[in-house]
Parts: structure tokens; sequence; C-alpha cells
């Protein structure tokens, strides 16, 4: 195949055939910054590649925007948007991978077919009110919304070409004497005051694009950008051919000034209210039980078709008018514990929020969580008069992971460990630790709170009620460990491994375990503590239970496949089996030592660097790109997969009724186990800075509560019974 030429601005003759380790087969479009490819991995999964245009890859500048580009596609990778695969935007020619969607963009659509019909423009509409809903969320601001950035994808409209969004809080500004953006889709304070451009902005482009949509025009038209800047920041939208149940919606979206848009839930509020007029099922989808098995799954594509708007409306750099004076207060940091009190209006509120999360999920009226007896063992029942709180405790980075034991809620960031009342979210006591955390959270094992070794070189041992050290242990001579019921399991960097009581800190055994170069062992309650090593070839791993008390071998199977542990129930021990090469989970596999019964149940879709979790017999699996899985060992089936629509979450954790998740932003997303129906969430609670955090901590769940960090670095709590009500 030759490779394709550029047709695109550029000094380059040809393209590179390859992107990082992805060829490159055919040219998507070509746009002012790059060229889209379609591409393939290794394993024959489609993608999109965009590939910047080697002048602007000289340029250092432009290398940083890029950058961003990649963060806030990643920040954003969702049920709404391209999903990220990979990038390198340090390359000699930089470029960014995502899954491949097929289907035309709304330019292509309205091109070639005419303007959509009122319900499809209601459905358009409601769809990218979802997609903006959760770009706002976690921070960015798209500011080039447009026919050509919104692809029509068979499950709903995706957002895509976050060229030049940015983070809300970005230090990367717009230069002083220009601004970015292609004129009739941009908002009158992108013209006015281009570094003060908000979520709002994004509203007024969606108001634009949707007039595309009905009429085939903007709402402001002229052959010359300039005539429309000025259209746009002085004269009244031309709304003639907007459907009329439409259009007062459609006007308030275009309205001049920012605080006088609706926000995406308004909208979706608002397009909810109307439902004795149509049938709200038309425009969100129902939840597919089971994949189709006829369209490729999660594919998705990032196309940068300036040209299709006319080369009189493609991105342009015009004098920027005099910046108006303005800024924001910072919110003071809490330091205490504060209630969280939701009132009836603010449940029904967070509620519509919560139940729209996804394209995929059923339209459904709030309610709180079905009654039911509880699985046994499993107890519910909250204390009465259990308020939702929320706390920051002072000191330490990062985000918050904790652990329950010892009726004591037990945290820890960087550099510091701490407890807090479960009841109410008291601090109790803080006890500052080597900042050298690893991502995980503290365990409680004897009666006592272990920071373990990836707090510092040193291991403690110390009183839940006070933080008082009970014991202190050297720990330079290990590189991990592992907190079981009464032991810590510590490994030597030569294999060794210790068993070390954890009410005294005395060592109670020391052995190799031959086959294992250095052993990592996992605990999930019981008595085996478990450690799987995947053979060099890929093709089996070696599984192996040991009691913790001696050290000693309770058994020890080689199971083919690549296999990752995910936890241990009713005698059985489960395990994810996936792809040494990329990471993917393509199926769940159940061994019980007592009758060397193996069970293997494949996904019917893979999911992306899946975290595992087990309940009985559930299994259930939070992917990369926002894919939440339940697997029916009993049944041997995948009993449902919910589009989250969360780039990533941590790992899932049930408790029966419901399977919890936090995300990036903070939020934490409870589930219905039995139909995989979002059910509620939790308002975000972002962190400062742009990033994300590399980490997410799976919630916690005790006696009928769920607690979690946030990057923000509070603490919070809320009722594991009624989701709906967060």
């Amino acid at each position: 195949m030759a490779t394709p030429r550029n047709v695109g601005p550029g000094t380059e003759a040809e393209f590179p055939e390859y992107a990082g380790h992805y060829r490159l087969e055919s040219c998507l479009g070509s746009g002012g910054m790059g060229v889209v490819h379609l591409a393939r991995s290794t394993s024959g999964l489609k993608l999109a590649v965009k590939v910047v245009h080697a002048e602007f890859a000289k340029d250092p500048e432009f290398r940083g925007r890029f950058r961003q580009e990649v963060a806030a596609a990643r920040r954003v990778s969702g049920a709404f948007t391209a999903p990220v695969v990979d990038a390198d935007p340090d390359a000699e020619r930089p470029w960014m991978a995502t899954l491949f969607i097929p289907g035309p963009t709304l330019s292509e659509q309205v091109k070639r077919n005419g303007p959509l019909d009122p319900a499809q423009v209601r459905r358009l509409m409601a769809g990218l009110a979802e997609a903006l809903r959760d770009i706002h969320r976690v921070g960015v601001v798209h500011r080039d919304l447009k026919p050509s950035n919104v692809l029509l994808a068979e499950d709903g409209p995706k957002v895509i070409d976050f060229g030049i969004s940015r983070p809300k809080d970005s230090e990367l500004r717009t230069e002083t004497g220009k601004l970015i953006g292609t004129p009739p889709f941009m908002a009158p304070e992108q013209f006015r005051r281009p570094r003060e451009v908000g979520p709002a902005a994004d509203i007024f482009a969606l108001g634009s694009v949707l007039v595309h949509a009905a009429t085939g025009r903007g709402p402001f038209d002229s052959d010359s950008p300039y005539v429309v800047a000025y259209q746009v920041v002085h004269d009244e939208p031309d709304l003639t051919g907007v459907p009329e149940e439409l259009a007062s919606l459609v006007l308030r979206c275009l309205a001049k000034e920012p605080e006088e848009r609706p926000t995406p839930d308004e909208l979706m509020r608002e397009l909810r209210s109307e439902a004795a007029s149509y049938d709200t099922q038309a425009f969100i989808p129902a939840q597919r039980t089971e994949p189709d098995r006829g369209v490729e799954a999660g594919p998705a594509q990032d196309r940068d078709r300036d040209q299709d708007q006319g080369r009189g409306q493609d991105r342009v750099q015009a004098p920027e008018a005099v910046r108006e004076p303005g800024g924001g207060a910072k919110a003071p940091a809490g330091v205490a514990a504060r209630r969280v009190r939701r009132g009836p209006g603010r449940r029904a509120v967070l509620g519509a929020a919560a139940l729209v999360a996804a394209v995929a999920a059923v339209l459904v009226t709030l309610r709180s969580a079905d009654g039911g007896a509880a699985p046994e063992g499993n107890p519910r029942a909250v204390a009465a008069g259990f308020d939702a709180w929320e706390a920051e405790p002072a000191g330490g980075e990062g985000v918050p992971q904790c652990t329950y034991g010892a009726k004591t809620l037990v945290c820890a960031r960087t550099g510091l460990v701490f407890a807090l009342d479960p009841a109410d979210g008291r601090s109790l006591w803080r006890h500052p630790v080597a900042p050298l955390l690893r991502g995980t959270p503290p365990a409680v094992s004897a009666g006592l709170v272990q920071p373990a070794l990836d707090h510092g070189p040193g291991l403690e041992a110390l009183d839940p009620a006070s933080g008082a050290v009970r014991w202190r242990k050297d720990g330079l001579a290990y590189s991990g460990s592992t907190a079981t019921g009464a032991m810590l399991l510590l490994t030597r960097a030569d294999g060794t491994v210790s068993g070390v009581d954890a009410a005294t800190g005395e060592v109670r055994w020391n052995r190799p375990f031959p086959g294992r170069p250095v052993p990592h062992f996992r605990f999930f309650g019981g008595r085996a503590a478990y450690a799987a090593t995947v053979a060099a070839d890929g093709g089996s791993t070696r599984v192996t239970a040991v009691d913790p008390a001696t050290g000693n071998v309770r058994w020890d199977k080689e199971l083919p496949g690549t296999l990752d542990l995910l936890g241990a129930a009713g005698g059985s021990v489960y395990l994810a089996e996936g792809d040494s090469v990329y990471g993917r989970v393509k199926g769940v596999v159940r061994y019980t030592p007592d009758t060397g019964a193996t069970r293997r149940v494949a996904l019917p879709v893979p999911v992306d660097e899946a975290q595992g979790g087990v309940y009985g017999s559930e299994v259930y699996l939070m992917g990369g790109g926002g894919s939440l899985v339940a697997v029916d060992m009993a049944a041997g089936r995948q009993r449902w997969r919910l589009e989250t629509g969360i780039a990533r979450g941590s790992a899932p954790v049930a408790d029966g009724r419901h399977v919890y998740v936090t995300g990036p932003d903070g939020r934490l997303l409870g589930v219905d186990a039995r139909k995989g129906r979002l059910l509620g969430q939790t308002p975000p609670r972002l962190g400062a800075g742009d990033g994300v955090p590399a980490g997410l901590p799976a919630p916690v769940v005790a006696d009928g509560r769920v607690y979690a960090g946030a990057p923000d670095g509070t603490v919070f709590a809320v009722d594991g019974r009624d989701p709906a009500s967060w």
C-alpha cells in the first residue's frame, strides 16, 4: 500500500507508514493542524490516528497545546467521546490514537441528506447535552463544538477533537491579541474576553450546532468570519426552520450572557419535562443486555475536518477585543468534617443527572433502591440518624485511600496516615509517615493499623483508637508487604518471604518459594494468601495458596493462560484472563481447589485495563474506557455491561445489591447489581490541578455505608442503601 500523501498544510511530501506501532492505512480527513488516518493495531483493532503536520511539530508552543489536547481527550474519554488508546506528544511527529467510530459527522450528514427532522434534532440535543455534562464534570471546556466535531454513531452522538479545549483551571492561556475557534459556533465571550471562556461557551455552540442540524445553516450567517463575529456579539439569532417545540430552548442556549444559558443538566430536565409530547425512549436507547454481534463493539474515531465548514469558517485568529476585568475567589479548603444534607429538591436534581450518565442507559423514574432481604452475612442496617458527611484532613497529598477496621475508618495520603469516626467524619488522630505512598490503603491486621512498607522504610503498627505506635520494625530489607488477618507477609528482594506476627512484630517464619523470583501475595479474607506468577511466554499461570500463619503451601496449580487474581469466595479463586501485550481482559476463570474444577467464561467484548472485584459467584470488571461488566460465574455468562461514561474507574466493590465505583473526578457511582442500571452518583470532587490521579481508591463498604476518597483531598460517606439519594 502506498503511503498516504499529505493534502493539508505542511512541507512534508509523505506521511509516515507508522505512528508508534500502528500502521496507517488511509486518510480519514485533513485539517489545519494535522491529518487523521484509519489505522490498525497489531491485533487488528481499528483506530483513528491523528498525526500532526511536520511544520507544527517544530513549534514548542504547538507541542504544548497538543499535549493539552491529549490530556483533555484522556480526561473526558468515555461514552460520549472517542476513547484515547495511545499517544506520543513527544514523538518527532506527535500523534494520538483513538478508537474508530463508524458514522458520518453531523456536517457530512446535513451536507449529503439535508437538515434533520425534528425528532432527530431532539435526540441530537439530548445526546450532546449528556456529552457536555460529562466533559464539564471533569473540568474541561471544549471551545470548538461544531458540526464537523460531532460524530453520529449508532448509539448516539460523540464529541471529538479537543485540539483547542483546555481544563477550566489550565495555565495554558489564549495569547494576547489572538483568539481561536470557529466563528459561527463561537460564543460572544470568545470574541470579547477569550481568556475567561467557561463551560457556558459550549452551550452557546450547542445552540448553533442545533440550528445547523435543523436548517442546514447557522443562526448567524455570512461569507465573512468577521461579519459573523459581529453578529454573534450584537445581533439576534435567526431561528427560522428550528422546530417550534425546541426553539425556546435553543434561544436560551444562544443568550449573549453566559449566566443566562442553561446548564446541560437543565437542558436534559427540560427535555424530559415535555415527555407527554414525545417518546423519551426515542432519544435515549435502551440498555443492551447482550452486545450486538453484527456491529463492531466500541469503535470510535477522531476526525479533524475543519474544511467541512468552508474556507471562510475555518478556525481563525482575529484581533482580540479589550479584555474585561474579572477574577475569581478561591474557595477556602475545609479542615473539619462537614455534614452533607440533601433536601428533596437537591435529591431530584442529582438523581436526574445520574440516570443519564451513559448513552446506553435506560431512562427510568427516580426512586430508592428496591427492597428485599440482603444476603446473609452482609449487614445493611445504617445507624439511625446517619447523615452523609465529608471531611478534608489537614496535611498529606493525593487521593485519600481508606480501610475500615476496628470500628474506625483509617486512611492514608502521601506523608500521612489518619483515622476518622465513621459515623460523622470527625478526625480521631493523625500520624505522619515517610512520603513514599505507592497507592495502597493502610490495613487493619490483628486489631492494629498497619501502614505497611508502601509508606516508608520502617514497618509500624498503630493503635486504631489513638494512633500511638505499638511496635516498629526496620523494613529496609523488604521490598513488599501483604497484611492478612493476623500476619504480615514481607518479601525480600531475593524472593524469601517472612511471616511477621501483626500483633507483636515478631518474625514467625522465613522461607523461599521456588519458581517465583519475587512472589507478590494477595489476601481476600479467609485462611489463605494467594500468589500468581505468569510464565515467560504468557501461556500459563502458576497459582499458589499459602497459610499465612505457617508459610505452608496449601495448594499449587498451573493454569493455562495469562491470569491475574481478582478475589476468592465460597472456596474458589477467581482470576481475570487477558493478553500480556495489550492488557485486555477477555474472560474470567474460576478455580475450585477442593474439586480441581476450572470454569472459564469468555467475555463477548474484551475489557481494556480492567480492575475487578468478587462478590459470591459474581465478578465485576471496571474497564479503562468506562465499561462496567458483571459476570455470573454460576450461570457461566456475562450478566450485563454498562457504559458508565467515566474515563476510567476504580476497582468495583459490591455488597450484593449494589456495585460501587469511583471516577477520576471524585464521583462515586452506585449501580444496580442485578440489572446493571445506574441508580445514582455523588457530585464531582475535582482536585485543584489539571492532572487526573494515577491511582483511584476503591470505595469502602461497611455497615450499610459507602466511604470514598476524592482528588480534592476529601473523604466522604453516603448511605449505601439508596444511591438515588446521593
